[in-house]
């Protein structure tokens, strides 16, 4: 199932309301995740990808002004901006102010909510901040270190966050390969053994795939790459099951690199850990996720379950 809700139930019937123009629902999954910052960053990104080809964010605010409207009304504005931007849109400009004070309405409402302030750091890409990086990075890549090191304070290891931050540098974006690999380096080696986080070069490497490089396809047996994720699925992997919704994406990618290395087993227990469920990427940045992932699966015994 291409579903981003995945099994996250409440969050899918709140995508059903929102789809057919209805936002209670929408308010209720945002509110009880007021405590859950990660749940609550993951549920406002699906909603706004529903709801951001309509007014349902805008009328909701109008009716019905409050933390969570403003929140989704941020995360909307964010995803116009973003959207007009990668296709060359010349009223990228103005979305960005838009959706650049839908953020700074949200943050004051909820001042301890990184939600607001990571929406900013989405929208970072647009205008380039050159902030000076830290020590310990050999490229010392300038970028919006000061906006992701306020995002820290309230929440040090926010998975958005770091891929947010970490997309900033990607070549396709106006950064690097260098600067890249640098920083998924750096943050994922400051992140708990067990953390999510420790992903974030696996996410560089899909993102630097040059499909007409000599043995692109071999990159993944190499011992570094074989060590980094099996270190994953040593140390992260076995959490999976103690989180409140199957970590779909984080899976798809620790199971693409088990894959690529062949590690068979092991990618076997971590597709059969996502369920049903799938995340079109890392498959897309191979050719079609559905033949890519089917490809996988069966290569690893598995079953190809119906799309639902």
């Amino acid at each position: 199932m291409w579903s981003p809700a995945a099994n996250d139930r409440a969050l899918a019937h709140a995508c059903m309301d929102v789809s057919t123009g209805r936002y209670l629902s929408a308010h209720e999954v945002l509110r009880e995740a007021r405590e859950d910052f990660e749940v609550r960053a993951h549920r406002s990104l699906v909603l706004a990808s529903v709801a951001a080809d309509s007014d349902l964010a805008e009328r909701w605010l109008a009716e019905e002004p409050g933390p969570e409207a403003a929140l989704l009304w941020a995360r909307v504005a964010m995803l116009r901006a973003l959207r007009m931007a990668d296709v060359g849109d010349r009223r990228q400009g103005a979305l960005a102010r838009i959706a650049q004070t839908a953020c700074e309405r949200a943050a004051k409402l909820l001042p301890d909510d990184p939600t607001p302030w990571v929406a900013q750091l989405a929208l970072a890409r647009l205008d380039r901040p050159r902030d000076p990086a830290p020590q310990g990075l050999l490229t010392a890549p300038p970028g919006p270190w000061y906006l992701f090191a306020h995002i820290l304070r309230l929440a040090p290891w926010h998975r958005e966050a770091h891929h947010r931050f970490l997309s900033f540098f990607f070549t396709r974006y106006g950064g690097s390969s260098s600067a890249s690999w640098d920083v998924a380096a750096f943050l994922s080696q400051r992140a708990p053994a067990d953390s999510s986080l420790r992903l974030l070069p696996l996410v560089a490497l899909v993102e630097d795939y040059n499909p007409s490089a000599l043995l692109a396809d071999r990159t993944w047996e190499q011992p570094q790459w074989i060590t980094t994720a099996m270190g994953i699925y040593r140390n992260w992997f076995p959490r999976v099951a103690d989180y409140r919704f199957t970590p779909v994406l984080d899976l798809a990618y620790l199971a693409h690199a088990l894959f690529m290395a062949n590690r068979e087993f092991e990618a076997r227990e971590v597709f059969t850990a996502m369920g049903p469920y799938a995340s079109r990427m890392p498959w897309s940045a191979f050719g079609d996720p559905e033949d890519q992932l089917t490809k996988a699966r069966r290569s690893c015994g598995l079953p190809v379950p119906h799309d639902g």
